[in-house]
């Protein structure tokens, strides 16, 4: 080993899984990454993301200074003479047509950034703006709805307990692929093999026969958009045959008595032309669930991208609590974070429950969820004169044109506005529209924290990461970057001391929340700044009363143990009980009777994520790019034959007056009448500097989805089983 090389470990920020990795440091460059044989969550394992750190770091399209645009072109300009532009443009902005006509729009990669995730709701709340959009409405604000009128909070999710369970039902989720989606839990492979090793059985309900249903037990395949009457007619089942055993959690449950007669119009024999599966199926099924010692059912992106988002995942919560899983060993549990989880924090066991629709959008009239408008209405917000018409925008590290329905809309109506900031690492499909890009840091120049993973992982844990590799002085990291911008919007000017400003910030807050022990605890602290002051004041707050010099000192991370049970303390209903039957899910149950006869339509289309390229800008990365073309569209034999399609070949795809050219692939792992196209590709719009995925753009899904199509209760958008016809090219 080189004299300097050295070996550090740190905590992978692709994908919610998590993993901990060891990269081997030598020169001020990463030479060689593989997974940490010791951390606590992952023991080793890492998926082919985790080595594309160093593409990432390396990438000559990556931005390191930001780019403001003079004459309809890009040039490269100094921080301070960016945020002059900014604070030129946009206070005047703000002045002339009120705090609302600025919108903010949040990327999913905010998640896997502590301080793009903490400091952006600082700016949030500087902008005091009521349009908020974000990637939550594009694929999982269903799930944490159905959470919060059922436990309390928007994150009280429980994630089954994989590592005990003999029963692991799977539908409309690929979580071989991406290790778990709204659920932290890597090597799902080696999971699922112990789980059969002792015995048990592992389920998939899918359109496609995914990487996951390979290594399962029994796949069955599922109409798309079909998943809540699969789910209703098992609820059904249960109480038809006299299989509900609420167990433990029975003494926390109300609303059961209100479940039944609901779902009195959804028998197994009702749903299954519905969705797909034989009566007989979904009964034996509902059998089996019953059956096994310790079950879970689990679902994700397929059950939440549809018009009954909320309804489906009410449903799975159902399934869990009428088979007594809820709360229990092998079953469904609430992990128990060491840092930033509300249902760890205030009084245990009741709260103020959540709230919809406070609010509603100005031209759809759509609710407000979780403090966000659906991201569906964002072009029309921008498109529509009036008061409150949005003229700015802000996008942190969020690519909606190409992850958002209509894309091509959403673009023209970006040119639209007065001005436009993003912070973004590339000048991508999105960033392309702003007046000014802000780049954020590599991974590896920045520190990690998961903020909110431990709150959906399968054990309790607490890890942090140090920056692997010094950044230049001159660039500043996120949280200040977001921090001035924060200062511009106040009227405060972009000058600001940002570390006085976020002493200022902090010292407010900690006030607020600690009172008479603020100066104690500010003293404990110090003398951090930024996210790792607000992680360690987390972490001292938290159920384990750690502090960061305590998780620093731990490289692979700090073991807390399996997930144990946790009710009633975990809720924060109004009742303090897990409430079955919220009002608004039981009205919506009249749409769904009313769609039950609706007849297959010919072909519809479906997404799909591969283990290699779960987001758009992974594409630009050589060891995740390398290998073959997959943004293939997937038939199955039979439409193949009756469409004329050939593997290989090229074909039109086209809903209504949208279409595109895809790639085809002929395979029996579809299910017929169903093609699938994969997430967040397009990679050809004029001006972006995506050089190595603009060599294989691959066609975008979302080109062809309607924004105007989401579930009502959620606003979450519509991007499967949405009906298409295809056709071959010459």
């Amino acid at each position: 080993m080189p004299a300097s090389e050295a070996t550090v470990h740190r905590i992978c920020p692709f994908c919610e899984a998590c993993c901990g990795l060891e990269l081997k440091v030598a020169d001020g460059r990463v030479t060689a990454i593989r997974g940490h044989d010791a951390d606590v969550l992952s023991a080793g394992y890492m998926c082919p993301k985790g080595v594309a750190l160093r593409d990432l770091h390396d990438d000559p399209d990556r931005l390191r200074r930001p780019l403001i645009r003079r004459g309809g072109q890009f040039v490269e300009a100094g921080w301070d003479e960016a945020f002059a532009e900014i604070d030129r443009r946009l206070p005047p902005l703000i002045g002339a047509h009120g705090r609302n006509a600025v919108a903010t729009v949040l990327g999913n990669p905010t998640a896997h950034k502590a301080g793009l995730l903490l400091y952006g709701a600082r700016l949030g709340r500087a902008l005091g703006s009521q349009n908020v959009f974000s990637a939550s409405t594009l694929d999982q604000m269903p799930r944490q709805l159905a959470a919060g009128l059922m436990y309390g909070h928007w994150l009280s999710i429980p994630v089954p307990d994989i590592d005990r369970s003999d029963y692991l039902l799977v539908i409309g989720a690929n979580p071989l692929a991406s290790n778990g989606s709204m659920w932290t839990v890597p090597d799902f492979r080696g999971r699922a093999r112990a789980l059969q090793a002792r015995g048990g059985r592992l389920v998939v309900v899918d359109p496609r026969r995914t990487e996951t249903a390979d290594v399962a037990d029994r796949h069955l395949f599922i109409r798309p958009g079909g998943d809540v009457f699969f789910l209703l007619g098992l609820v059904h089942a249960l109480f038809d045959e006299d299989l509900v055993r609420l167990g433990r959690a029975g003494a926390c449950v109300a609303g059961l008595d209100q479940v039944r007669p609901a779902v009195a119009g959804f028998a197994p024999e009702a749903v299954a032309a519905r969705c797909g599966i034989a009566a007989a199926d979904i009964r034996g099924l509902a059998r089996e669930l019953a059956a096994a010692p310790r079950a879970a059912v689990y679902g994700r992106i397929g059950t939440c991208t549809q018009e009954y988002g909320t309804l489906a995942n009410w449903a799975i919560d159902l399934l869990n609590v009428l088979t007594g899983r809820l709360d229990e060993e092998g079953g469904i549990m609430f992990p128990k974070a060491p840092a930033f989880a509300a249902n760890t924090a205030g009084a245990p066991g009741s709260g103020c429950g959540v709230t919809t629709g406070r609010r509603r959008s100005r031209v759809s009239g759509a609710p407000e969820v979780f403090g966000e408008f659906p991201l569906t209405c964002l072009a029309e917000e921008i498109e529509t004169p009036g008061d409150g018409q949005v003229r700015a925008l802000i996008a942190i590290a969020a690519n909606p044109v190409l992850s958002a329905p209509n894309g091509a809309r959403l673009a023209a109506a970006l040119d639209r506005l007065d001005f436009m900031v993003s912070l973004d690492i590339y000048l991508n499909e999105t960033s392309r529209h702003a007046d000014v890009i802000l780049p954020g840091l590599s991974p590896l120049e920045d520190i990690h924290y998961d903020v909110p993973f431990p709150q959906l992982a399968c054990r309790n844990y607490a890890r942090f990461s140090e920056a692997t590799l010094p950044r230049d002085p001159d660039r500043p990291a996120e949280w200040e970057t977001l921090l001035r911008l924060a200062a511009i919007v106040e009227g405060r000017g972009a000058g600001i001391d940002v570390h006085a400003y976020d002493d200022e910030l902090f010292n407010a807050e900690l006030g607020r929340l600690a009172g008479d022990r603020a100066a104690a605890i500010a003293d404990a602290v110090a003398p951090r700044r930024g996210p790792e002051r607000l992680i360690d004041l987390a972490l001292r707050q938290g159920p384990y009363g750690l502090t960061l010099d305590a998780v620093r000192k731990a490289p692979g991370g700090i073991d807390l143990g399996p997930l144990s049970p946790r009710l009633p303390e975990v809720l924060r209903t109004p009742s303090g009980m897990v409430e079955l039957a919220p009002p608004p899910l039981l009205a919506d149950l009249a749409r769904a009777a009313a769609d039950l006869g609706r007849p297959a339509p010919d072909l519809v289309i479906i997404g799909r994520r591969h283990v290699r390229s779960n987001n758009s800008w992974m594409h630009n990365l050589p060891v995740l790019a390398k290998g073959p073309f997959r943004c293939t569209a997937m038939v199955h034999p039979a439409d193949a034959g009756r469409l004329g399609l050939t593997d290989g070949g090229r074909a039109r795809i086209a809903r209504a007056d949208r279409a595109i050219e895809v790639m085809v692939e002929v395979s029996d792992a579809m299910m017929p009448g169903v093609v699938s196209l994969p997430h967040g590709w397009g990679h050809d719009l004029p001006g972006i500097r995506l050089g190595l995925a603009a060599q294989r753009p691959g066609a975008n899904l979302n080109a062809l989805l309607d924004e105007d199509l989401r579930d009502p209760l959620s606003g979450n958008a519509v991007l499967g089983g949405v009906e298409v016809t295809m056709q071959p090219l010459g």
